[in-house]
Order: structure tokens, then sequence, then C-alpha cells
């Protein structure tokens, strides 16, 4: 279904109502804004909510059950974002489509997907949908963590100078580790794949009807440094039949962020109701578009993208190889800077699985009485406690370790409870978790050469009271917000502008329609002082279970894949054919 958020008309006596459109493509539904591009001034807003969702359990049109760390999407999910939302926030801004120069995209990442050479996802083909290799694998795709060792092992056997931009370590989210396991696990699918591409990447096509390949996710997920991607004797011997992945399935000129790639064609402006011919952005990702969004480009300023999961991104003035980061890219963000990433895989998500699974019944009643969601009425009824007084310390990996450890065979832990904890306790303690993952990124870059001048957080968990302000007090600095509901879908609308001439480049563009709201929560000092002793006993948990050589949270994820993976391979053999 698509819903519109919000609906501003234009002024009759504005001097320049040219508007662009901005679309954020999440991991639950599409977002797209119309925007000024004089002075950044939202005019409407629409989201779509994907009918298949994330896949993680069958895939569909089959009875065929999914191993367990898979998670899949489906395409037509992503255009009828264009045809359903993209119109319906241009009917809410009041705007005349005319009016609209330029069109930019964003994606989660890395979601990617195996393509014949056209553009036509194999999982869109009868020949190849009922084959899970053949769908795409969304960025929290983590059955890929076996391949994504060998990667790293074999690159540091090896000597691989890219391992180093990485923090050492390529994620299992991530295209090599992914497009392996393709391989490994089904060669046919991958024969059959003739290009492998970013979904941030294969929106742009489906509006320009032409194949273009953006800096962003080259840099961050494609393992593209100096100018090349890792080499065919590197790659041939983590597998003889991937030697030249990189040569026939990735290689493309790469368009820089904010450049024009293209122009709307006749078959994407009936789609979504806007001109024929309009500026095409090169594609992005969702977290490093969001950065002129909230004035966060200048060299220093971290920015976390805080939503099911969290995506943190600063630019530095040089190169720094930061233990456990997820990349430092030259022009990753912003040209004339290196673009650091790094990010938690699980945070919303986390939330929600407690709201799920740990609030009882009478809960459920009070906070419909109230009126309040489960958020809020957990908040309530725990704000007032003093820190550390439920005695309680988790780790903030139910989703694996993104940052620092790189690693998504980790799981989660909470230590500390007794038959007295109350469920608004672990809500609190699952909060704090995050901001202590959170702080680890941050000291990493500290000490690994980026000082971060400043925390900027944009997302919908912005809104959450209790949880920015125990941001401010983990981290011990101040907290500012970025201004729009909508940030991702505004950088991307940003970089339309760029790429329609009407800006003329990503900072300039950012200083007029970008919005923050600067130290909107700031540290107590006691409430910091009472988390520097929480966060030292988070750091004894994350070292023994994290970095320590018991790896029991990797035996007993094992434990559970074997035995779920039999099961449901069993009722798949008896349901369909393999």
């Amino acid at each position: 279904m698509t819903e519109t958020l919000s609906a501003r008309a234009t002024g009759a006596d504005d001097q320049d109502d040219r508007c662009v459109v901005g679309v954020d493509f999440g991991t639950l539904s599409g977002r797209a804004v119309v925007v000024r591009v004089r002075d950044g001034e939202e005019l409407g807003t629409a989201v779509h909510a994907y009918p298949h969702a994330v896949i993680e359990d069958r895939l569909p049109g089959t009875g065929r059950l999914l191993p367990p760390d898979w998670a899949l999407q489906h395409p037509e999910d992503w255009r009828e974002v264009l045809r359903t939302a993209v119109p319906a926030a241009v009917a809410a801004a009041g705007v005349d489509p005319a009016a609209v120069i330029g069109i930019g995209t964003d994606f989660t990442a890395c979601t990617v997907l195996p393509v014949r050479a056209d553009g036509t996802p194999l999982a869109e083909t009868s020949e190849w949908a009922a084959r899970p290799h053949a769908w795409p694998k969304l960025w929290k795709h983590h059955a890929a963590q076996p391949q994504a060792d060998r990667i790293n092992a074999l690159a540091h056997a090896r000597g691989e100078k890219w391992i180093h931009r990485y923090g050492g370590r390529i994620s299992a989210e991530w295209q090599y580790a992914k497009a392996l396991q393709v391989l490994e696990e089904d060669p046919r699918v991958y024969e059959a794949c003739e290009r492998w591409i970013e979904a941030a990447d294969w929106i742009v096509w489906q509006l320009t009807g032409e194949e273009s390949r953006n800096a962003c996710t080259a840099g961050y997920k494609g393992i593209f440094q100096d100018g090349a991607y890792p080499g065919e004797e590197y790659l041939a011997a983590l597998h003889p039949g991937f030697a030249d992945f990189a040569r026939t399935r990735l290689e493309h000129p790469l368009a820089a962020l904010g450049s024009r790639v293209g122009s709307l064609t006749p078959r994407a402006a009936a789609w979504t109701g806007l001109p024929e011919g309009i500026a095409v952005a090169a594609g992005n990702v969702d977290a490093h578009v969001t950065a002129p969004a909230a004035r966060a480009v200048d060299n220093g300023r971290l920015l976390a993208i805080m939503g099911t999961s969290t995506c943190h991104v600063v630019n530095g003035q040089a190169l720094a190889e930061v233990p456990g980061i997820c990349g430092a890219v030259e022009g990753g963000i912003v040209d004339g800077a290196w673009g650091y990433e790094a990010g938690q895989s699980a945070v919303g998500d986390i939330f929600a699985w407690w709201l799920r699974q740990g609030v009882p019944a009478d809960y459920l009643r009070e906070a419909e009485a109230t009126g309040e969601d489960l958020h809020q009425l957990l908040s309530r009824k725990i704000a007032d406690q003093p820190v550390g007084g439920h005695g309680l310390v988790a780790l903030d990996w139910m989703g694996g370790n993104r940052s620092v450890l790189v690693d998504h065979h980790l799981s989660g832990v909470i230590a500390g409870l007794t038959l007295a904890t109350r469920p608004e306790e672990v809500y609190r303690a699952l909060l704090e978790a995050t901001a202590y993952g959170t702080r680890a990124i941050v000291e990493a870059l500290d000490e690994g050469g980026v000082p971060v001048t400043e925390f900027v957080v944009a997302g919908g968990l912005k809104k959450n009271a209790l949880l920015m302000q125990v941001y401010a007090d983990v981290l011990r600095r101040p907290v500012s917000l970025a201004a729009s509901e909508q940030g991702p879908a505004l950088g991307s609308a940003i970089h339309a502008a760029v790429a329609a001439g009407a800006h003329p480049d990503v900072r300039t563009a950012a200083a007029v329609m970008g919005r923050v709201e600067r130290h909107a929560y700031l540290p107590d000092p006691a409430r910091a002082d009472a988390y520097d002793a929480l966060y030292a006993e988070y750091r004894l948990l994350h070292d023994h279970f994290g970095t320590g050589p018991d790896k029991q949270l990797h035996r007993l994820r094992a434990i559970r894949n074997a035995a779920v993976s039999e099961v449901r391979e069993a009722s798949s053999d008896s349901n369909c054919e393999g």
C-alpha cells in the first residue's frame, strides 16, 4: 500500500519552483520525497511498503524453505515504489510534474542481484525463479560468512594491499562473499549471471535504460581501490571459476556521486509520472547519501543513520587504515575527502525483537489504555532508573557484528538477568548495548587517525528521546539531529539537484538544502561516569566472546544451523524439486 506522509503546496509567488525527487529504497519499504531546489523545502512525501518484505522463510511461488541466515528480496517490489510512491509524492506536493528537473535514488547496501546482460533479474525468469541463489540478496543475508572468512584469510596470506582499507576484514554482507557463495552452492546460477550488480545501480538502470555503476558501492562493497578490483590471480586462488568475476560481472566505468548518468526513459516516465528526459543521478547508498541532508559533509562529523541497523559514515582529510572499519574510499561520500564507513548490523531490529518476545500481556493492555506505543511505555517505566540500576549488560550482536569485529556468526548476549528483572530493564539494557557498540566504533576511528568532532543522528530512531540521551551519555559528547524525517530520500534529492545542474556540487547543495539541529542532547557528567563503568563491562564481554580463543558463540550458531538445515532440507525435498 502507498501512504502519503506529508503535503505542502508551493506558494504562487515563488521565484524558482524547480523541484527534484529523491527515492529511498529501505529494508521494508521505499519512500519518495519532492524537494524544492532553492531551499530544500520538502513539499510532499509518500511511502510504499514492499508486499514481499524480507524473504527469509520460503521462496515466493514455491514451497521451498530457505536455509538459516538467508534474506532475499523481490525486484518487483522496488519497481512498484517508482509506480506508486513517486506519483503519490508529487500529488501530495501539489506541484506540476513539469517542475521536476531530476531524480536521485539510494538503496540499502550491500543488496545485490544476478542479472542478464540486459538487466533482467534471474529471479524473474521462468528458468531460474525456483532457485534461491537467483534472487536478490538483501544486505542482511549473512549466510556467506564462511566465504568471507576465506576471502579474508587468503588476502592476509597473500599480503593484498586492499584488505587494510577495510579494517582487515571483508564482510559477509558484501559483493564478493555473496557471489562466491552463489558459485560454490549453485554454479549453474552463477554461470547464468552475466552481471552482478548492486540494487543501487540496478534501479538506476531501470530509470535510464542503461547500466551504470557508482563509486560509492564499488568502493565500499566491491573492493574497488586505487583504480582496480582484486586481481584475477587472487580470485582464482579462492576458486578457479571465480577468476574472471570482477572483469566479466563487475567492471564498468564508475560514476561520481551527484553526477548525471542518464535521462529518464519513456517507460520510467510513464511509471513515475515525471517528465521524460530529466536528469537521473548516479546511484548511492542510503547511509552515505544522507550526509548532505544532515549537513554532515565536513571532516569529523560522524553521521549515524539509525533504523533497523545503523550505518556510521564520516569524512576525513587523509587516508587512515582503521582496524575493524568497513571501508575507506576516496570520494566515497563527497569529493575531496576520504569517506569512512562502519556499522551495526542490528539496532532497531534488536528493540523490535524484544517488543515481540519480552512484553507481557498486562503491559500490552496498559499501552492500549494510555495510547502509548510499546517503546513509549517501556521508556517511561525505565527513564528514571539510575544508570546501572538494572544490573545488566548486553552485547548488540543479535544480527552479528559489522564493526569492529566484522563477524556475522556472532550472536547476542545478556548478562546479569535475575528473577526480578523487568521487561523495561532488558529494554534499556538493549538500548545501552547499541550505544556501547557505537562507542567502540567511535574509539576505533579516533585511535586510528580519523578524529570524530561531532555525532549526528538521522533515521527513525532519532525520535526515541531516551535512546538519544543514552547515546549522549555513553559517548560523552553532544548528539545532533538531522531535521528531516526522510534523510536518505532528501539526500538523494540533493544529489539529483546537482545532477540536474541546479547546484554546482554536493557540498554547496548540502549547505542550501540540508537541515540539522545542533546539540539536541547533551551528556550528563554523572551519568557519563556511571556509563564508563558499564562500558568497561561491555568491553570484557566484547573481547571474551568476540576476539578471545573460546569461540562459544560460533559453536552455538553452527549447532543451530546444522539442526535447522537438516529439518528444512527434508521439508524442501518432500515439497518441491531442488
